[in-house]
Formats: C-alpha cells, sequence, structure tokens
C-alpha cells in the first residue's frame, strides 16, 4: 500500500547520473550490403556518436573506434553523416563526415588501415564541411551537400552538391573538388540520382525563407562526364514546402509536400520536352496527417520505396506511426506494435524497412518490419528498463483551449510513484516544458528526464504551442510573427488550465526549456505572473542581437518569419526580448549555457544576467566548456538536472538532500 508523503519529496531510483547516460538516441540508419548500421550516442566519452552495424548474423559492434565521431555540422544541426557501399573484395565501403575537423573520410571496417581523408581543410571561417553522402562506387566518388565558409562571419558562406573522388585525391587540394550545382540557392540537400543514371533532382530554398516555409525541387540532366546540365525547377515554391525527394524506377518522382496544407506523399512525372511537366498526383491525400516534418538536418527521410512497388511511410497527427501504402490503391497499413514516436529516418533491405521509435513505455530503438509478413521486432539498441517501469511517466494527451478559443496540444505526466501517493487535498508542483524549434513538437517516448521529476511527484506538461508540426500548416502558422506572443501564451493556459482543474498547485508552477524553449522559458517568466520560476538553457534572449549577426547561418533570417521584417518592424524586436524587459522578472532562475554554442552564443546569457543585475531576483548562471548547442556530456546534462531540481525544490519548499544545493546569486 502507498504511504503519504508531500509531493516533490519522494525518494526515487532515477538519479541524475541515470537519466543522462540515457540521454540521446540512435539516428541515420541505413543499410550496406546484408548489414544495418545507424549511428548511437555515447554521453560517456565525450558526447560523441558512435556509428554501429549489426550483421547478418544477429551481431551487433562498433564500425569506429574512440575518438572518431560521425557527425556534421552542415547548418550548424547537421544532418546524415555516413554513407556505405559494398563492394565485391575487401568487404563495404565507409564514407563519413569526422567531427572535430569536418572532413569527409573514407574507410574499409574489414580492412587493416585506419581512416583515411578525402577532403582538404580550409582555415577560412567555419572552413569546409559536408553532409549526406551518397556513394557512387561506380563513378569513383561520392555526392555530397559541401557548405564553404568564405569570409570569417557566420553568414559568410555557400553550399553546393559536390562529388568528391574516393581516392583521396582531393584531400590536399579544394580544387580537385567538382561542384555539380552553382550556388544560386543559399541552401540545398544532397542531390539523388535517378535509376537510369540520367537525371539527378535535390531540394533547395533562399532567405529569409525557412525549408517549412517554402522550397523548390531543383532537376538537372546529368551529362555522361557526371556533370549536371539544364537545371530547372519541378515543384514548390514560396510558400510550398517538399521536405524529400526520391526517383521511382519508372522515372517518377516521389516527394513530399504541404501544398495541401499537411505534408503529404505526391508524384511527379519529368516530362521528356523541357519545361513540360506532368500534373502531380497526391498519393496518400485527405488523411488530414503529416508524411514529412520540418527539414532541420539535412538528410531525413520520412518515406523509402520498396523493390516490390510499395512505399514504407512515417505518418500521424500528434503522435507517428510506420506505414505501408500502396501507391495503387492508397491502402495504409501501419506496423504492429507500441511505437508512438518514428524518427525521420528509414531504410529498407529486400522486404524489410528498417527505422527508429519509440514508445511511453521505451526508449528510442532501431526496429525491423517485415512487409511479407507484417512482423515486427527490435534488431539495434533494444530497450532495457533502467528502473522498474512502475517509475516511468504514464502520459495523458491533452487539448487544452487557449485565447480565442483556439486549440492546444499538449501531453501531460502527472507524478507517479509504486509506493509514494501526495497527502490529501495537497495539489503537485508542475513544471511545463516549452519544446526547441520553435517549429518542432514533443514526441510521445519513455524520457527519463522527465521521470526524474514525475518520480519526485512533480508533474511534467509537454506543449505543443502554436507553431508545433505535427498538426498541419496552419497550427504552425500560428507562431507567424507571433512569436513571443502565442508560445507564451499557450503554455501559460496548458499551466493555468491544470491548475484551474485541480491537478496542478498554481503557486508552484514552473517552465524550463532549451533555445527557442529557453526563449518562451525567459519571455514567460519576464512578460507574466504565471510561474514561480524557471529552467532557462542555452536560449535567445536579445532578439536584435541575434538578428544582427549573433547566430548562424541557417537562422540567421528566421526572425523574418517568426517577429516580422527587422528593418520594418524593430521595435517589435526591442519590445519582445526579454533581456529589455527584466524590469517584470520576479522569479528566481537557472540559466545553462554551452560556452561552445554557435547558434544561442553566451553574449546573449551575458547581456540577460547584467540587465538583471542589483535587483535581487535569484538566480544561477552555469557555464559548460565544450558543450554547443544542446548537452551531450553526460557529466554536464547530469550537473544540468540537479540544478534544475534544486532550484524547484528551493522555490517550492521542498526539502531534497539527494541533490546537490544550488547556490542562488541575488
Amino acid at each position: 500500500m502507498a504511504s503519504t508523503a508531500a509531493y516533490g519529496t519522494w525518494p526515487s531510483p532515477i538519479d541524475a547520473a541515470l537519466a543522462a547516460s540515457h540521454d540521446g538516441r540512435p539516428e541515420f540508419v541505413g543499410t550496406v550490403g546484408d548489414e544495418v548500421w545507424w549511428t548511437e550516442p555515447r554521453p560517456a566519452e565525450g558526447g560523441r556518436r558512435a556509428l554501429v552495424r549489426r550483421r547478418a548474423d544477429g551481431g551487433t559492434r562498433s564500425v569506429l573506434p574512440e575518438p572518431w565521431n560521425p557527425r556534421s555540422r552542415v547548418i550548424e544541426y547537421g544532418g546524415m553523416p555516413w554513407a556505405g557501399a559494398p563492394r565485391e573484395e575487401g568487404g563495404p565501403l565507409l564514407v563519413f563526415v569526422h567531427f572535430p575537423d569536418q572532413r569527409l573520410y573514407a574507410y574499409a571496417p574489414d580492412g587493416p588501415d585506419e581512416p583515411w581523408p578525402l577532403t582538404p581543410v580550409s582555415g577560412l571561417g567555419g572552413g569546409l564541411r559536408w553532409v549526406d553522402p551518397q556513394v557512387h562506387l561506380d563513378r569513383g566518388e561520392v555526392w555530397c551537400v559541401l557548405e564553404e565558409f568564405t569570409g570569417e562571419s557566420p553568414t559568410d558562406v555557400r553550399r553546393v552538391v559536390a562529388a568528391v573522388a574516393l581516392d583521396g585525391s582531393a584531400a590536399g587540394d579544394r580544387g580537385a573538388v567538382r561542384e555539380l550545382t552553382d550556388d544560386r540557392n543559399r541552401f540545398v540537400t544532397g542531390a539523388r540520382l535517378s535509376h537510369d543514371g540520367r537525371r539527378a533532382a535535390w531540394i533547395a530554398w533562399d532567405h529569409p525563407r525557412m525549408p517549412w516555409d517554402g522550397t523548390v525541387v531543383q532537376m538537372a540532366e546529368v551529362t555522361a562526364e557526371g556533370d549536371f546540365t539544364g537545371v530547372r525547377p519541378l515543384v514548390g515554391g514560396v510558400d510550398e514546402s517538399v521536405v524529400q525527394v526520391e526517383w521511382d524506377r519508372d522515372g517518377s518522382l516521389l516527394f513530399v509536400s504541404d501544398i495541401g496544407g499537411w505534408w503529404e506523399l505526391q508524384r511527379i512525372r519529368p516530362d521528356t520536352v523541357a519545361g513540360a511537366v506532368v500534373p502531380t498526383s497526391r498519393l496518400c491525400g485527405g488523411r488530414s496527417e503529416e508524411f514529412g516534418g520540418p527539414l532541420w538536418k539535412i538528410g531525413l527521410r520520412w518515406f523509402h520505396l520498396l523493390d516490390s512497388g510499395l512505399i514504407a511511410v512515417i505518418h500521424g497527427r500528434g503522435t507517428t506511426a510506420l506505414g505501408v501504402l500502396d501507391p495503387e490503391t492508397g491502402e495504409l497499413v501501419d506496423a504492429a506494435g507500441p511505437w508512438t514516436a518514428w524518427s525521420e529516418t528509414l531504410a529498407v533491405q529486400d522486404t524489410r524497412v528498417i527505422g527508429i521509435a519509440a514508445s511511453p513505455h521505451t526508449s528510442h530503438e532501431v526496429v525491423e518490419l517485415d512487409t511479407a509478413t507484417g512482423h515486427t521486432r527490435t534488431i539495434g539498441a533494444p530497450h532495457r528498463d533502467a528502473v522498474d517501469p512502475a517509475f516511468h511517466p504514464e502520459p495523458r494527451i491533452r487539448t487544452f483551449t487557449g485565447p480565442a478559443g483556439r486549440e492546444i496540444h499538449a501531453q501531460v505526466y502527472p507524478p507517479r510513484h509504486p509506493d509514494r501517493t501526495g497527502p490529501a487535498g495537497e495539489l503537485p508542483p508542475y513544471v511545463i516544458w516549452a519544446h526547441g524549434g520553435p517549429t518542432g513538437r514533443s514526441g510521445l517516448v519513455l524520457d527519463l528526464e522527465i521521470a526524474y521529476f514525475t518520480s519526485r511527484g512533480i508533474g511534467v506538461a509537454e506543449v505543443d504551442y502554436g507553431g508545433s508540426t505535427g498538426y498541419g500548416r496552419a497550427y504552425r502558422e500560428r507562431l507567424r510573427e507571433q512569436w513571443g506572443v502565442v508560445d507564451v501564451e499557450d503554455c501559460a493556459a496548458v499551466a493555468l488550465g491544470l491548475a484551474e482543474e485541480g491537478s496542478a498547485d498554481r503557486d508552484r508552477l514552473a517552465i524550463r526549456g532549451g533555445s527557442a524553449g529557453g526563449w518562451t522559458a525567459a519571455a514567460s517568466l519576464t512578460r507574466t505572473d504565471v510561474y514561480a520560476c524557471g529552467a532557462i538553457s542555452y536560449p535567445v534572449l536579445d532578439l536584435e542581437g541575434w538578428a544582427t549577426g549573433e547566430t548562424h547561418d541557417f537562422e540567421s533570417e528566421y526572425l523574418e518569419s517568426l517577429v516580422g521584417p527587422y528593418a520594418e518592424v524593430p521595435e517589435r524586436y526591442q519590445e519582445r526580448s526579454p533581456v529589455n524587459h527584466t524590469d517584470g522578472l520576479t522569479a528566481p532562475f537557472v540559466l545553462l549555457q554551452g560556452l561552445d554554442d554557435p547558434i544561442c552564443p553566451p553574449v546573449q546569457c551575458e547581456r540577460f544576467l547584467a540587465a538583471t543585475e542589483g535587483r535581487g531576483i535569484p538566480h544561477a548562471y552555469l557555464t559548460f566548456e565544450g558543450e554547443g548547442h544542446g548537452f551531450r556530456r553526460a557529466d554536464t546534462v547530469r550537473r544540468a538536472l540537479e540544478a534544475e531540481l534544486s532550484l524547484y525544490a528551493q522555490t517550492f519548499g521542498i526539502d531534497r538532500p539527494d541533490v546537490p544545493r544550488l547556490e542562488l546569486k541575488r
């Protein structure tokens, strides 16, 4: 029988070190011959990524030893960092991007040699970076997106599709890199070659649009020498977001577009006459579901063709599922299993589809679906209960009502403990989680960081505020020119809704977030009186600074859509920035910042702290050497979690002697 104890004081087997050791997830799955490969996090190894291979006999081992780290920095968020190809002799060939120097390397995992570089080093600005490799053994080269810095400014950069010789002849010579496209488009994805080798297609877009605003599919003819010619736009536009393209064997092009208000799978058949295009056909229209998502990384994949003509798709509204679509009949059959969140990465092998998925009771796993039998199984990174599942959070999918009656989607995790319950008449404290992006979403997955709080008697509510993805274009465009308004209002509506219905203690509400979520947390603390305290991680705090050179190129004009054109509405940038409203700040806060963050640099935090100086607001500022945008090292995640819990304990009057006390300055 459960005993009674005050909310927030419950003992928990989930300490910060345990939560930190399970931080991160596998990514970027692919097949190499009869093997399945993917990347995995290594928080205990300085936060590096490992590349793992699963052999045909079921054995799994690492491909690259420490310290090799397959991870790209193109557009800072990176993308697909590796590609592999089977060879008749010598075993498979791997091409990958090494994080520390961003060079492209080749490696024969079954051979005696160390990885050898394929590309040169440039000391200008951020150097030369690569992402989304496509190995073409018959051509003796790998196609990639090349990001080249042309000056010292973060925005002095160009991007093209380029070919690199697999023999390493370009390793010491930038001039040996063969550019396949020009830089008329500021952003490009990797080029996909048609099955007959005659055409290539890729996605491009330009500032101030982001890839979820408007992109264009470019197509080129490929000459016998491997050059691109006759480049022309195929589909897409200013108000149409295309996020993935792939060639079918019949020469048609499949792509995901939101022209109908939802990201949906479509087909187009490029005509043989240049400039003439057969109209597109929707393969899954009318379902009011997303078959794609925001292109935050290069090389994401929401669908994959099978040899049978069927198409594996990731789809859903809020939650996601893996399905198999018959493009002729429109029939869609979902894979069996508990998974509610599928990552935007897919691979196929004969009749099998491989993806990465999680559920409220399982962490992210590598999952295989055999389309011939309908059978699913976990084949890599299997979930293992780190604690008794009785301590796992139990989500409640909720819809709240916000200003003007608008719907707000959220996932609510009440306190949960097998041996504790709260006293009669006491309501639990709650923390509102604002996700990053802001063009992002909260996945319905097992998260030990959430369990870290709920198992102690502190509830968590993840808010998919207006602007979030997964609910159609109209929902995400609620945030257009309303950043700092709609997101703040929606988080407050969920917090107050929980209090009004008797689920949460009105006087013990907190907010936390990182990146864009850090912005929402800071804006909420400075512009509302809803929260008693807040945890702010690697945030945007000064819109004017961020719009005038204090961030990287990819998001340097993001505020044009989120806030408005700076040249036209500079007062809006000033009025909404938390740094300019510290006079409204009364709640304690902790500020967490990586010192190597090129996206939200420490100067934003320093400016905010200077503005609060002398106001007597209890606060702490923790910085972390070697951390960028988002924390990857186990020690960092542990310390950040303990600091956050200590802030809540001190603010809410909870005794937690099991965590180091966070020293709050005034």
